[in-house]
């Protein structure tokens, strides 16, 4: 089957959608069939093989964080050309409802469309803006996906229509086999050590740090071994000034990490912390992290508890509650049989997630799809954007 994909963010910044995609492509690359995906990137960015760069993209507020797209008209001409020298069997584009490569995508499509979307976000301004062609999008969209409940629920109250609910993929063995980083995660003696990591942007309020840093400050006055090992953009001083001067020597940032040191800096702590406020459709680093054997604790977010299998693979606290948190954490620290307990469960339940079970799902969306439009072409005319 000739596939082609296309990621509406830019390969040039790391984000949950653009490694779903990354790892989907390869999945089904590995399943014998021919993939090309298009995304936003910079001319000169180290690129896999399989992807095709669509220019460089520019920064737009959404979902409460910043996602970086292209659109506009230099855009829908890559995007018509990539469809027409492709000639692919089903085109599968992702979130298509942002001003993005994804749209134009699907009003460029002359044959199936396979639609994921990944946000459980029901209004903003930019779809209020653009309500009439959104509906054209979704009439010429085949199939829907959708990663979670949540965002199947946006789909059959709000989108007209309802989604084949896909979970996130996650490459089980990548994180299982990595090893961990040099001198990590330490001593979890009773009372004393431990170490907590956290991965994600710590100046985004919904990623919820702050819970985190004031449950680590009231946890490492009685435990003189805690340490905390932080990896995602931004800048060091912004961290550390959110610590007393003598709790440093204990925080390790590690900055932006590539996807290989990501899955290493997961098997390098005792306890991954997601201490996320909302905004979360699914919860992809809950799943990595157990794929790497590591026990979690999570804010009791409903995409979170659904992930974590009801708090049986993962210790799941109230929502914003430091004191809770902290609590947690001091709990599952002086207890090695439980962290193995939960972990051993978070094995049983990511095998769900394993990229060759989820991608062989898709597939059967895309059968589907194919199926359902059985060879017609799509008119291919309508008014340009932008």
């Amino acid at each position: 089957m000739r596939i082609g994909i296309v990621c509406p963010y830019s390969f040039d910044v790391p984000g949950g959608v653009q490694n779903h995609v990354m790892d989907l492509a390869e999945a089904l690359i590995a399943l014998g069939h021919e993939v090309s995906v298009l995304a936003p990137a910079d001319e000169d960015s180290p690129l896999p093989e399989y992807v095709v760069s669509a220019g460089r993209a520019v920064p737009l507020p959404y979902n409460g964080s910043v996602a970086r797209i292209a659109f506009g008209p230099v855009s829908t001409a890559r995007v018509r050309r990539w469809i027409t020298n492709g000639d692919f069997d089903v085109l599968h584009v992702h979130e298509p409802l942002t001003l993005s490569l994804s749209l134009l995508a699907v009003l460029s499509a002359r044959g199936p469309v396979v639609a994921t979307f990944h946000t459980a976000m029901t209004r903003s301004r930019v779809l209020a803006a653009a309500q009439g062609v959104l509906q054209i999008v979704l009439e010429r969209i085949t199939a829907r996906i959708a990663v979670s409940a949540l965002a199947r629920k946006v789909q059959v109250e709000h989108m007209d229509g309802g989604a084949v609910e896909i979970p996130n993929g996650v490459a089980v063995a990548k994180f299982a086999d990595a090893e961990p980083l040099p001198g990590w995660p330490g001593e979890s003696a009773a009372g004393t050590g431990g170490t907590l990591g956290f991965l994600g942007r710590f100046t985004e309020a919904r990623k919820g740090f702050p819970v985190l840093r004031d449950a680590f400050v009231a946890l490492a006055g009685t435990r003189p071994g805690l340490r905390l090992l932080v990896a995602g953009p931004g800048d060091p001083d912004d961290l550390y000034d959110q610590f007393p001067t003598e709790l440093h020597e204990r925080i390790t940032f590690l900055g932006l990490v590539s996807e290989a040191d990501k899955a290493r800096m997961l098997r390098s702590v005792h306890l991954y912390v997601a201490p996320n406020t909302g905004g979360e459709s699914f919860g992809m680093i809950l799943t990595e992290a157990l794929a790497a054997g590591t026990t979690v604790v999570a804010s009791d977010l409903d995409a979170f508890r659904r992930v974590l299998d009801g708090g049986r693979a993962g210790r799941l606290f109230p929502t914003g509650d430091a004191a809770g948190l902290r609590d947690v954490l001091g709990e599952l620290l002086d207890d090695p049989a439980g962290r193995a307990t939960l972990s051993a469960c978070g094995d049983q339940v990511v095998a769900n997630f394993d990229w060759p079970v989820v991608a062989r799902r898709v597939l059967e969306v895309y059968a589907a799809a194919i199926e359902a439009t059985d060879g017609r072409v799509i008119d291919q005319e309508w008014v340009g954007l932008g």
